[in-house]
């Protein structure tokens, strides 16, 4: 049930292996919301016309605000944080890189891929996850590279915790992601933050237009909405604690995590994924370790049937 890169999702092959309907699933193996920010009406153009420049700039404004965006640092809205992990290794001379052995491996794919070498001493470039996927540690600060790199895709749940004072610091990019706290992975929206010269070079890359006029549109309502925010962090910590109860009755230690995942370490991870993919509740093992377990939060009206499954 693992693609190549190791991602979670996959319910297409898990249907394959167990049966039921798409519907009948439970997808526990990725950090998204799964109580998104609710979809506004939409104006006409922002399907039929090219986004513009005012809106890019709404968008952008409004994500200064929200993550209190240094002056001197510069924002680019790209279509999903992935699109930006791809280009950066591109951004500079190939060298050496470090990534930390357990993180979310498609920024050390990126760089292979580019050609770079992986170290696990000083580099020319480094990537932390912030916090991490799927730890949940939060970066020190310590030992940063020429070219670093700061993923904070599920740092809005704490956002004093962010590294964002970083962002003027030279080769320093800060990226942030749509899909995790604001539950709209789909919509593709992703941020990279900090030096105006990669920025530049990022944008270059992406070419004109890269977000959509229904993402700008959305994603600019989002970042303006802080009680919206305010109110998700407290409902993910009750969830979270709550799915820490289920399962450490069940026999699992709590590993780690975030409040929009949680990591846990069982006897036998393979054989608890197996058993939850029986009943239609897909979770997510690692090829790194054979105890560790990451859940995501059920939906509010899901929660029986993960109880019905342990």
């Amino acid at each position: 049930m693992r693609s190549a890169r190791d991602h979670g999702g996959g319910i297409d092959a898990a249907r394959a292996q167990y049966g039921g309907a798409r519907g009948d699933w439970l997808d526990l193996s990725t950090g998204i919301n799964p109580v998104p920010y609710p979809l506004p009406d939409l104006p006409a153009d922002a399907w039929n016309a090219l986004p513009d420049a005012a809106a890019t700039k709404t968008l952008a404004d409004a994500a200064r605000r929200f993550w209190n965006i240094p002056d001197q640092a510069a924002i680019l809205a790209a279509p999903g944080a992935s699109a930006l992990i791809a280009r950066i290794p591109f951004l500079v001379q190939k060298g050496s890189v470090r990534v930390e052995k357990v993180t979310y491996n498609e920024h050390q794919a990126a760089f292979i891929a580019a050609g770079w070498q992986v170290s696990d001493k000083n580099a020319d470039a480094r990537v932390v996850v912030s916090p991490n996927n799927p730890t949940g540690d939060y970066w020190d600060g310590c030992d940063p590279a020429p070219l670093m790199i700061i993923d904070e895709s599920f740092c809005d749940l704490d956002p004093t915790r962010s590294h964002m004072s970083m962002a003027t610091k030279p080769g320093t990019l800060i990226l942030k992601s749509f899909g995790k706290f604001w539950g709209l992975a789909g919509l593709r929206l992703g941020f990279a933050i900090g030096d105006p010269a990669p920025i530049a070079a990022l944008a270059e890359m992406l070419g004109p237009w890269p977000v959509s006029g229904p993402a700008l549109h959305i994603g600019a309502l989002a970042l303006s909405d802080q009680a919206w925010a305010d109110a998700t962090r407290k409902r993910l910590a009750t969830d979270a604690a709550r799915l820490d109860g289920m399962m450490t009755a069940k026999g699992a230690e709590i590993a780690g995590g975030t409040d929009l995942f949680r990591l846990y370490r069982v006897d036998d991870a393979a054989r608890w994924q197996d058993h939850l993919a029986g009943h239609h509740v897909l979770g997510r093992i690692f090829p790194y370790s054979t105890t560790y377990l990451r859940l995501g939060l059920p939906a509010p009206d899901r929660w029986d049937q993960l109880e019905a499954a342990l």
